[in-house]
């Protein structure tokens, strides 16, 4: 059952991700082998970045191939409704900003809590600190890399609460596991990250940082 649980999780995080990484790509005007490139590294980022980390090699995504897939054939898709539907798309652009935070609330939500479950069901299932750090890095790490890519600021550093979103959804998932069991726990705590991230957004809600000027 925790199998399952997990997978699906990792095929709802790994879409949801692919769709923002190919997105951003679209924007940027990349061709094809960018837009591939940039949602794959979206999606799989953050769990190759963790297992790293945790000594788990290869890393995870190596030996399950069909999420590397699944990532490649969303973006392919939305590649390929954007190109046929170029037009719309301008049009609609302000449209796929918000869908776009909304897949990327989903992918930050389902990773945070693989991430956590990953250290959780391991030799270091006691380390507290580790799991929690390992889940919000396994949901902001894919987000990182792509932004880097795309020569922006990473959004984790500058935007509406993010990363305290996934840290505090993981650290829910942790202290609740042992009592409300796998399922339950990830239910929950991916409903904290996502309403989180979408009450951010309506309200703007930011962390404090220097305002200099320019």
């Amino acid at each position: 059952m925790t199998h399952t649980v997990m997978v699906i999780l990792e095929v709802i995080g790994t879409i949801a991700f692919a769709v923002t990484g190919a997105f951003l790509s679209v924007k940027r005007h990349l061709d094809i082998f960018g837009v591939i490139f940039i949602g794959c590294i979206t999606a799989v980022g953050g769990g190759i970045t963790r297992d790293i980390i945790i000594g788990k090699f290869p890393p995870n995504i190596f030996s399950h191939t069909p999420i590397l897939l699944i990532a490649a054939v969303t973006s392919v898709i939305i590649f390929l409704i954007s190109y046929l539907h170029a037009d719309k798309f301008e049009q609609i652009r302000g449209k796929t900003e918000k869908i776009n935070n909304v897949f990327d609330a989903v992918g930050l939500s389902a990773f945070a809590v693989t991430g956590t479950e990953a250290v959780c069901s391991g030799e270091y299932g006691g380390y507290f600190v580790l799991a929690v750090l390992m889940g919000m890095l396994t949901g902001v790490g894919g987000g990182i890399f792509r932004d880097i890519l795309v020569t922006e600021t990473p959004y984790v550093l500058k935007k509406h609460v993010y990363a305290l979103a996934a840290l505090l959804g993981s650290i829910a998932y942790y202290l609740m596991r042992p009592h409300l069991g796998i399922t339950v726990s990830s239910i929950i705590a991916m409903l904290i990250i996502f309403s989180i991230r979408m009450l951010a957004t309506k309200y703007h809600w930011k962390l404090p940082k220097v305002k200099l000027d320019e």
